[in-house]
């Protein structure tokens, strides 16, 4: 079992560092944030959203779940995301998943018992309506397809959304973009699925 402490000890050098090369980021970081973009991420501890885009703190705003979802009822993240885009005024919502989710695997092989059983029926309404593509790929292919497949619905989602719906009806500035993230190669895929106003409607992304 590693030592907590460790972990302050490792806070204290990172900041020493940090103000060490930027005597005003702490001071600047505190007076207020302005981030372009909103992550909606899955909460796996290998895809950590600013190291990734090598962005420094302050420059996106972070939501992350198992499997990256967005659900309708969830007000965690509905909240976020108003926060978002209402306050912060976020050009880009980006929901981002990632190969080999353990969230997606489970999804997959059903059973389970507890929170995360109910928490992955999305997923699973997901891979029902994808049945025939999904039937005809072998184990990790259908994984991997659904991942990609799981992020597209959650876009849709995404713009499903009063939050973004009003946003676009008031002409802000916003897209919303799926991307999916390969941790064998450290690589973000566009998947090409973005959608910037009330004209890009999840039907088109995911069909009716």
């Amino acid at each position: 079992m590693g030592d907590i402490r460790s972990l302050l000890d490792n806070n204290r050098r990172w900041a020493e560092g940090i103000q060490e090369e930027h005597p005003e980021f702490f001071p600047q970081l505190a007076h207020q944030q302005a981030p372009d973009y909103l992550w909606i991420g899955c909460a796996d501890s290998r895809v950590p959203a600013n190291q990734i885009v090598n962005l420094p703190p302050g420059e996106v705003f972070v939501h992350r779940n198992i499997a990256n979802l967005a659900p309708h009822n969830d007000f965690n993240y509905l909240s976020v995301l108003q926060y978002a885009v209402e306050v912060l005024k976020v050009h880009h919502v980006i929901v981002t998943g990632h190969y080999g989710c353990g969230g997606i695997r489970a999804a997959l092989k059903g059973g389970g018992s507890g929170f995360i059983t109910g928490w992955l029926e999305m997923i699973r309404d997901v891979a029902d309506r994808h049945r025939e593509e999904l039937d005809g790929l072998d184990e990790e292919e259908r994984v991997s397809r659904l991942c990609e497949l799981n992020v597209v619905h959650q876009v849709a989602n995404v713009c499903r959304s009063q939050v973004v719906r009003e946003a676009w009806g008031r002409g802000q500035p916003l897209q919303v973009h799926g991307w999916i993230y390969a941790l064998n190669d450290g690589l973000l895929r566009d998947l090409e699925v973005t959608a910037a106003g009330p004209e890009d409607t999840p039907e088109a992304l995911v069909g009716p």
